[in-house]
């Protein structure tokens, strides 16, 4: 289905359409669905090449993906509910809520004293302050990812199988609380786990598993049904998959999960999955200032803070934020910053992709992406299954859509 309602010029938006049924058919991409929101209205949704490319399973508007780091914005919306509750305060330390974090300390690496060509060494110290919950929430908690790059401190997460899918959250807390933070709290942006410690506390917090939170307070009110951290076996067919590796014979290791089992470990940063029209229920929400059809999760001003720049002027960088965002990274050199789960741009210039002072988004290691511009009342979400390209179609993404708009 495609809708070109006043608001897209529908010779120009066909170019996103011919440009990923081109590249579907060279073989760079197995399908993609993309979806353009505005003034509240479904301006354009469609579906191009497919969900299984070897099974020649055709892709649908509601095939369902792996969401990855798109679940981060779903957990930062539960907590944020929670502390309109008054449950949680964002000053807080991590350690109010999940004690094992009161004498986590940080990891510094030491040169060899007298051998400049030795291994350096990893010298443990006192954290300068506790990590707080907003620090969670803008990934300044000095936790990190082990997956991505390397030091002294990612190779422990990485010997301790930080992403163990059969672990619990309690025995994923208890491995994280022995290794050491890679940063001081509040003084390096670092992507990292930060969120699924958010998760643990939803879950200690509400008396809740996070699914059951999630399900109970957002994606039921918002009738997001093919939302969550599993997929019925009777709707596993709706899958979008990745393209198989002809090197290998398989599909991208991270990506290889038994859908339909609901795992030990429900990580809130990055476990869930979704489709797009349902993601725009979740996405129009915060574009509407936290209500939907009726349905209000969180205050105006609750989002407005959200989507506010709260990294500290003095915030370094991680080494490789630049790299492996590009365009997307929360750094001054692209004008943007990052609030309460999600990058915001700060500047009419600097970032080489369009949009609008103000607008905010996130996306997912597999592909997909969404961003939200309140200016131009705009959303626009990319569905895919592309790791390696994801960089390239959140910026493709985003300049069709902006080339298209009829005023």
């Amino acid at each position: 289905m495609t809708l070109y309602p006043k608001h897209l010029n529908a010779e120009r938006i066909a170019r996103l359409n011919n440009t990923l049924t081109a590249d579907v058919e060279r073989g760079a991409i197995p399908g993609a669905v993309t979806l353009i929101a505005r003034r509240g209205q479904l301006a354009y949704l469609e579906a191009v090449g497919y969900r299984n490319r070897e099974e020649q399973l055709p892709m649908a508007t509601d095939s369902i993906f792996r969401i990855a780091s798109m679940t981060k914005p779903m957990v930062s919306v539960c907590v944020m509910m929670l502390l309109e509750e008054g449950r949680i305060r964002l000053v807080n330390p991590i350690s109010t809520y999940l004690p094992e974090f009161k004498n986590v300390q940080v990891g510094r690496e030491v040169p060899h004293a007298t051998d400049s060509k030795s291994a350096p060494s990893l010298v443990l110290e006192a954290p300068r302050r506790e990590p707080s919950v907003q620090d969670l929430l803008r990934h300044t908690s000095g936790i990190t990812y082990g997956i991505f790059g390397d030091s002294l401190v990612k190779a422990q997460y990485r010997a301790a199988n930080m992403m163990d899918r059969e672990q619990t959250s309690a025995q994923m807390i208890s491995k994280l609380t022995k290794l050491p933070l890679q940063y001081h709290p509040g003084e390096v942006w670092d992507y990292g786990m930060s969120t699924d410690v958010l998760g643990c506390i939803v879950e200690v917090v509400s008396g809740m598993p996070l699914d059951q939170f999630i399900a109970t307070r957002i994606t039921g009110p918002l009738g997001m049904k093919d939302t969550g951290f599993t997929v019925p076996q009777s709707e596993a067919y709706r899958v979008a998959e990745a393209l198989i590796d002809p090197a290998t014979g398989e599909r991208p290791p991270m990506m290889v999960r038994d859908l339909t089992v609901r795992p030990n470990f429900l990580s809130g940063g990055g476990g869930m999955v979704s489709t797009a029209p349902d993601y725009l229920c979740f996405a129009q929400l915060l574009a509407n200032g936290g209500s939907l059809d009726g349905v209000r999760l969180l205050a105006r001003k609750t989002v407005a803070l959200m989507a506010s720049d709260h990294l500290p002027p003095n915030v370094a960088y991680s080494p490789l934020a630049r790299a492996q965002f590009e365009e997307s990274a929360p750094m001054p050199e692209m004008g943007q910053g990052f609030g309460l789960g999600f990058c915001v741009r700060k500047e009419a210039g600097r970032n080489p992709t369009p949009g609008s002072v103000g607008d905010f988004y996130w996306s997912g290691v597999f592909g997909t992406y969404f961003w939200i511009d309140p200016t131009e009342e705009l959303i626009g979400i990319l569905m895919l299954c592309a790791p390696e390209q994801r960089r390239h179609y959140r910026a493709l993404m985003r300049t069709m859509t902006y080339q298209a708009l009829n005023d």
